[in-house]
């Protein structure tokens, strides 16, 4: 594939930058378009021949775990419509901008054989957003190295690249978190992990035993019911599934076909076993499996093992440099805003971003390592790399005393960033001038102003004026409902509202609880 929507010459050559991004996938793609849209120049490095990122590979099964709906309650374009459109990137800066043919881009892809888009359509959405939206990326580029250097206006940060050396005082590495990961456990290094996963005619007739039961682990299952002789899934604990948490964590509905296979016994097997070692045989392999309620031994044998034991994000030396990473994925420790939390300059962008974990209210993560919940927070990323490095940023519109319940109440009701990141985003409402990032930005007067959606951590932790923030949130048995948090005099609230058996939140009745709620805030009616 050519580049999309880049000149003939090579764009962005070796040199120094205000900033650079470092990938092609969504995360990138969608950051950089932001970017843009705020006036921040900067160039974007990709080792990838075309946009896409991990799409350009996965799923191997072809069909995503995401929807678009072409035929959803609001029209195609208008911003409640991207409540319904987890797939398609953002071209519009979250207001009510006019409709132009580069929102919504996935409807015009899908052939509309099912909502979930193929890896193809994803793929090829991912492309043609960059070329209706004119963002440019450097090819063919990949980034090697990085260290740090002083000079007269500071510190900055030196890319060392296939193509030469960048500078920039600030990065933003949106290179996703697709490496693969496998435990030291012995025999591992006999089997293929997940990314290398063959054709499925390859598994024709033959006993396959997959180590893990994540997603990854069932997709594969589901995708090679038909082509497999026996399928066993095994790891220490029990698989659950969406529908059992009411939220993304688990294994996703469309995957859980494997599921009734293993309960009407037919070919499928899903063991709660921890994985003591992968011996090689003549045969193919004996995975020698150690029960995890009894303690029981019980040797599997299996012409071919695939392990589906996860992902780790790429970080190269990046560690080496000071930034600190966590947990088996190896993500950076983070800030609300996606700033490295030990090596400032530094952000992340995409499903990298996941690191960030905000409130984990009812335990519930966001759903930043998807492409819903990460576009929106590389929206605000942009802005607040806007604010804090290049004096820039969007304007905050003053909001009318009487208008401020109506609004809130709307947001509740259709915002998709509140939808898509229940619990993690939320709109927030200041009565001072200062700027969610730690500026100062001077209103009249006190007044109302509309801080836009920033991370909901954020706004709880952190202190400041008086403010209000609206969310929408679910909890472990499924209620959503929005919620109200209040800051007056430096202390939070929280104030529930009720739930609706229709999420009918604009109502009289929510706005006259976020009137009562507010009372004595800013003249708020």
């Amino acid at each position: 594939m050519a580049e999309v929507g880049g000149p003939v010459e090579r764009p962005f050559p070796p040199g120094d930058y205000p900033l650079v991004v470092v990938g092609s996938g969504p995360g990138a793609i969608q950051v950089s378009y932001c970017l843009k849209r705020l006036g921040v120049d900067h160039a974007v490095l990709s080792r990838d021949p075309a946009p896409g990122g991990m799409f350009r590979r996965f799923p191997f099964f072809q069909r995503l775990l995401s929807w678009t709906k072409p035929y959803a309650p609001a029209r195609r374009g208008e911003r409640a419509f991207e409540r319904y459109d987890w797939n398609s990137l953002l071209a519009r800066g979250g207001d009510d901008t006019p409709i132009t043919d580069d929102q919504a881009v996935m409807v015009d892809l899908m052939d509309g054989t099912s909502e979930f888009p193929s890896r193809p359509e994803m793929e090829a959405g991912i492309a043609e957003f960059a070329r209706r939206t004119g963002v440019v990326v450097r090819y063919g580029c990949t980034w090697e190295s990085t260290t740090r250097e002083e000079g007269p206006d500071g510190v900055r940060f030196v890319l060392h690249t296939s193509d030469g050396t960048y500078r920039a005082r600030v990065l933003v590495f949106a290179v996703g978190v697709a490496q693969a990961w496998q435990p030291d456990t012995p025999g591992m290094d006999l089997v293929a992990h997940y990314v290398d996963t063959r054709p499925a005619a390859d598994y024709a007739g033959k006993r396959l035993f997959i180590i893990g039961k994540q997603n990854s682990g069932f997709e594969l299952a589901n995708g090679l019911l038909s082509y497999a002789q026996r399928i066993v899934l095994a790891s220490p604990r029990p698989a659950r599934t969406s529908v059992e948490t009411n939220s993304l964590v688990g294994i996703r509905a469309r995957y859980v076909q494997p599921v009734e296979d293993h309960i009407m016994a037919s070919g499928v097997f899903i063991l709660n076993a921890a994985i003591e070692r992968v011996e090689a045989v003549e045969s193919g392999f004996v995975v020698h499996t150690r029960g995890s309620a009894d303690g029981s031994p019980l040797p599997v044998e299996a012409d071919a093992v695939i392990a589906a034991t996860g992902f780790t994000a790429p970080l190269l030396d990046l560690p080496a440099l000071g930034v600190t990473t966590f947990g088996q994925s190896r993500l950076p420790a983070m800030t609300d805003f996606w700033e490295s939390a030990t090596m400032p300059g530094i952000y992340f962008a995409g499903t990298i971003m996941q690191g960030a974990k905000g409130p984990l209210k009812y335990g519930i993560p966001s759903n930043s390592g998807a492409v819903h919940g990460a576009r929106y927070n590389a929206r605000i990323l942009a802005r607040h790399i806007a604010e804090q490095h290049f004096d820039g940023g969007p304007a905050r519109p003053p909001v009318p005393p009487d208008g401020v319940a109506a609004y809130l109440a709307r947001e509740a009701f259709e915002a998709p960033e509140l939808w898509n990141q229940k619990g993690y985003l939320a709109r927030v409402l200041t009565l001072d001038d200062a700027a969610p990032g730690g500026k100062r930005r001077h209103a009249a007067g006190g007044a109302w102003r509309d801080d836009g959606i920033l991370p909901l951590a954020h706004f709880a932790d952190v202190g400041g004026p008086d403010a209000a923030a609206i969310a929408v949130e679910g909890d472990q048995a499924g209620v959503i409902r929005p919620a109200l948090y209040i800051r007056r005099r430096g202390v939070v609230t929280e104030h529930l509202l009720d739930p609706h058996p229709l999420h009918a939140f604009a109502s009289a009745d929510y706005r006259a609880a976020i009137v009562a709620a507010l009372a004595g805030l800013g003249g708020a009616s």
